[in-house]
């Protein structure tokens, strides 16, 4: 079956004069568009979020706006009250279509209209147009704990602009974590939107018959009021409403338009049920004064009316790199003229990348106020750490939720498929005891081309009695080392990462006290892609003996050899 068409939707207004007619429209609508929960779903309790004490939309309105009377010549009894047309509408059609969704229920549309009354007073003073949108939004109190309760933002300012702390959205209040399982599709034009009071009015009807509740009994019918509002004064005022609807008679009044009403203080009371007056006993006499008129409304200022992408962003990124996208959204009045200031939410949903982030606060949303010239610029991101894919959503609020919506990729890095020797040298690295191994560089590639980021690690190995490389036992290892920040000898180290030239540098090893030898290092990744390294360890060369020398000797003294003499006779 497919979805209803706005003309349709349109069309049928006035439905229920023929009630198997709108059974049957209003029932595409929920059986094409059903709501995340669904039938038999267990019922939302008092201490749901719905339920906490949020406030309310309630506008100060003047009392012919608040509870216009019926028109001259509306079938409503004397004393009727008036309803606009596109809430009544909204109204009956949710209760329609709920009847044939969930039989058992019996939703009487007018416990619908009475939470309508006590929550938004039926959209009146915030423009309500007659496809069930406001010109104005409406959003509840702030729940950040100051007078009400705290709820922490759960739609990342999808629904109620704010991407702190949420609001109650919409005519008929709801918060967004209770929208996001309860949301429906009232109109059928293919959006379950908090802000419409049709989809609002379904996903209300839909909400209070959870978990196969018989509203016909007043137990469960008090139960399901106080799981939209856990207060007992806001289940008086919702009964007393539903009542007066019931027994005196409802009115169809034009749409009010949009006024500039002030806000009730946290201290308002709730509405009060006007009683129905009683029939008279007589007609009344002819040329009866006519009923006041509502007051006109102030000029209201301009509005946000476009909100668009100027540039064409690249959302593309490795994992874990800096995204720029390098694109801004404008914003722009009804009258032409730049939004200054609007309010731009931008996050990132639907993400499968680990976590794509804003650099700024590491958040997955952010708020960007526009410039002079109604400019939002895109808050650089940083991409998740695994390879997958997200949505983009750039949201701007006024009287319409203006939001445009992207998709980005993350891709893997390339991981390193080859270390090789910086210096492309083959000969062992050669040191003599007592002297280190310094500023040796590896690069790590893929493809031929230099990968960033690469981790390694360093360590002596040696080969096992199955001839494969093993880490030396620490306990017994005498070759080179390298050393802690305590100064202890480390034979396995992580090295840094590989820069943007995919180097890497090796840590001093030190030699001293080393046995001479021939030893292996082996540099590995986490992917098992290595470099043997064969260092070569010498000892110091023994010098030559110098030799020692020697005093020089005294000549040994010899005899005169004797001469023969003459000798005198």
């Amino acid at each position: 079956m497919k979805p209803l068409h706005r003309h349709v939707v349109n069309t049928s207004r006035k439905v229920l004069c023929t009630a198997a007619l709108a059974a049957s429209l209003t029932t595409a609508a929920v059986v094409t568009n059903t709501p995340t929960a669904g039938a038999g779903e267990s019922e939302p309790t008092p201490d749901s979020p719905q339920a906490t004490d949020r406030g309310d939309a309630r506008l100060d309105l003047p009392g012919l706006v608040a509870d216009p009377p019926a028109p001259p010549g509306a079938v409503a009894p004397e004393g009727g009250s008036g309803i606009p047309g596109t809430a009544l509408d909204a109204y009956k059609r949710a209760a329609v279509s709920v009847a044939a969704a969930l039989p058992h229920c019996n939703l009487p549309w007018e416990l619908v209209a009475g939470i309508g009354r006590v929550e938004s007073v039926h959209a009146s003073g915030y423009g309500l147009k007659s496809d069930g949108s406001t010109e104005k939004p409406i959003r509840g109190p702030r729940l950040d704990g100051n007078g009400y309760a705290e709820i922490k933002d759960t739609d990342k300012g999808e629904w109620d602009a704010d991407t702190e702390y949420d609001r109650a959205v919409g005519p008929l209040q709801f918060i967004p974590s209770t929208w996001k399982t309860w949301g429906a599709d009232g109109n059928g034009d293919g959006r379950r939107d908090p802000n419409n009071i049709y989809d609002a009015a379904l996903g209300a009807g839909l909400y209070l018959c959870a978990g196969d509740r018989d509203l016909s009994d007043p137990a469960k019918l008090d139960q399901a009021i106080l799981s939209y509002n856990n207060s007992r004064d806001y289940v008086n005022s919702v009964l007393g409403y539903m009542r007066q609807y019931k027994e005196g008679g409802v009115a169809e009044v034009p749409n009010p338009p949009a006024g500039n009403y002030p806000t009730p203080p946290v201290t308002a009371p709730l509405p009060t049920p006007h009683p129905p007056a009683p029939q008279p006993s007589a007609p009344k006499p002819s040329s009866p004064k006519p009923p006041a008129q509502p007051e006109k409304p102030k000029p209201t200022a301009p509005r946000l009316a476009k909100f668009e992408l100027v540039g064409d962003p690249e959302l593309k990124a490795e994992t874990g790199a800096a995204l720029t996208p390098g694109a801004k959204f404008k914003a722009v009045l009804s009258d032409g003229k730049p939004a200054v200031g609007q309010k731009v939410v931008f996050a990132v949903e639907a993400d499968t990348t680990g976590g794509t982030v804003f650099q700024a606060d590491k958040k997955d949303n952010a708020v960007v106020l526009t410039d002079a010239q109604g400019f939002a610029a895109v808050p650089g991101l940083t991409a998740g750490p695994k390879d997958g894919t997200f949505s983009f959503r750039a949201s701007a609020y006024d009287a319409d939720n203006f939001t445009v919506v992207l998709k980005g990729t993350v891709t893997a890095k390339p991981v390193a498929d080859l270390l090789v020797r910086a210096d492309h040298g083959t000969k062992p690295l050669e040191a003599v005891v007592g002297t280190g191994v310094k500023d040796f560089q590896l690069v790590a590639s893929y493809q031929g081309l230099p990968v960033a980021g690469t981790k390694t690690s360093a360590g002596l190995v040696v080969k096992d009695a199955a001839g494969v490389w093993v880490p030396v036992d620490p306990a017994k290892a005498t070759g080179p080392y390298f050393k802690g920040q305590d100064g202890k000898k480390l034979f396995t180290l992580d090295l840094a990462p590989s820069g943007a030239d995919g180097k890497i540098t090796l840590p001093e090893l030190f030699t001293t006290d080393v046995e001479p030898g021939t030893y292996v290092l082996r540099v590995v990744t986490p992917e098992k892609v290595e470099l043997l390294l064969e260092l070569k360890i010498t000892a110091p060369a023994t010098p030559d003996p110098t030799p020692t020398p020697t005093a020089p000797t005294a000549p040994t003294p010899t005899a005169p050899t004797p001469t023969a003499t003459a000798t005198k006779r």
